[in-house]
């Protein structure tokens, strides 16, 4: 750290106001005494580094234990947040030390292979080996021209979140291990999650949810949303505020967005989740009246080379040497040869010539197989040393549906 008169420590339980505190300067937002109780049994202590000037918390990092959904299984994965240094500490390394300390951290513990984030700001992560793994579509859609066809049989029922979180949990607990990006939540995490707060309702109405039976009565699908109403000189214009979908098969997804756009009294309808492949995209008639877009969305750092690419399952069987670089942990560095027959992977060390070069940043954006490695190759990002192994590689890296994350940490 450039700053003498700055040390970092480990978090401690006493902190958690002072680091909200903090916090809510570096995102310019008012601190909620009620959000801030529902958010406090998330954090782990343990888990949170402090930059400390004199008795001043002018910096935080912290990560929640948690597992995340990667190509064919689920891994224990550091999910960093609440990182942040004061203004008036900036351009001091402070964040560079916290960032590095807690990449270290990870590694020592040996625990988690990956670390994912979501950036405030894009240009900061990627020089600490994150890279940009699953892009985000943000819908706002004109519900006054968009229609869906009607679903198979089926029933729906709606109510307070509250009242349905039993079937919210069982159907999310029941999918999240075959949708990559998707996040373990625990009690304290649904509740955290589910909690409908006045003061974050922004004028809209209480958090509803909706499910969807098959005719064999087993919920196989649900819906989060709330509506924000108001009319102008035509009538009335309310707003529908997607926060999930989640479905099991087809019908269940299609019966949950048609439920979701023909709420009555309303003409537009946001949701800022949805992946590049979303199946809505094809449902609608007219794709332009969502009005998509595309943004980052999770971003993706590998701390262990040779657990995390064990672990994952690939598209097609392959056999490459990669060459990577990590200025940050230098286990990394080196060649891997990689070697799977889609079913048994290994990973290890080799001096054999690389195929292959590339920075862990590149590895951590291909990891859950949303990113393309052929299009790094193309942005010159991976350079390819032997004709063909970067189109082998790309095919056996990719996934047959995209990542994305179900809610931001």
């Amino acid at each position: 750290m450039t700053s003498p008169d700055v040390t970092l420590r480990t978090a401690t339980a006493d902190d958690f106001d002072a680091i909200a505190a903090m916090l809510g300067v570096v995102f310019h937002h008012t601190q909620d005494p009620d959000a801030l109780a529902v958010e406090r049994p998330l954090h782990d202590p343990a888990r949170g580094l402090v930059a400390v000037d004199g008795d001043t918390i002018v910096g935080a990092a912290a990560a929640y234990d948690r597992e995340m959904a990667v190509p064919g299984t689920v891994l224990p994965c550091a999910h960093v947040t609440g990182v942040g240094v004061l203004p008036t500490h900036r351009r001091q390394g402070i964040l560079r030390s916290m960032m590095e300390r807690q990449l270290r951290d990870v590694a020592a513990a040996g625990r988690e292979p990956i670390a994912a984030l979501w950036a405030s700001e894009t240009a900061i992560y990627p020089r600490f080996g994150y890279g940009f793994a699953g892009a985000r579509l943000s819908i706002e859609a004109d519900l006054t021209s968009t229609g869906l066809p009607e679903p198979a049989p089926g029933r729906l029922r709606a109510g307070l979140v509250a009242t349905l979180r039993p079937e919210l949990v069982a159907l999310y607990d029941r999918l999240r291990a075959h949708r990559p990006g998707w996040s373990s939540r625990d009690e304290h995490w649904w509740s955290y999650l589910l909690a409908d707060l006045p003061s974050q309702r922004d004028g809209a109405t209480e958090r509803m949810a909706v499910v969807h039976e098959g005719t064999d009565g087993t919920v196989d699908g649900y819906g989060i949303w709330r509506v924000r109403g108001d009319w102008g000189t035509t009538g009335p214009d309310g707003q529908v505020r997607v926060s999930e979908v989640v479905a099991g098969d087809p019908e269940a997804y299609r019966a949950i967005w048609r439920f979701l756009f023909s709420l009555d009294l309303t003409r537009r309808l946001t949701y800022g989740m949805a992946t590049p492949d979303e199946p809505l995209l094809y449902l609608v008639p007219e794709p332009r009246r969502l009005n998509p877009t595309v943004v980052d969305g999770l971003w993706v750092r590998v701390v262990d080379v040779p657990a995390a690419l064990c672990a994952r399952s690939y598209r097609a069987p392959l056999d490459v040497v990669v060459e990577l670089t990590d200025g940050i942990l230098p286990d990394n560095a080196g060649r891997w040869r990689v070697t799977t027959d889609g079913v048994k992977t290994t990973c290890d060390r080799t001096t054999d010539a690389a195929d292959l070069v590339c920075d862990v940043r590149e590895l951590g954006a291909v990891y859950l197989g949303g990113t393309s490695l052929a299009a790094l190759g193309r942005a010159g990002l991976v350079r390819e040393l032997s004709p063909g192994a970067l189109v082998a590689a790309d095919t056996a890296f990719g996934w047959h549906q995209a990542p994305g994350g179900m809610e931001v940490f």
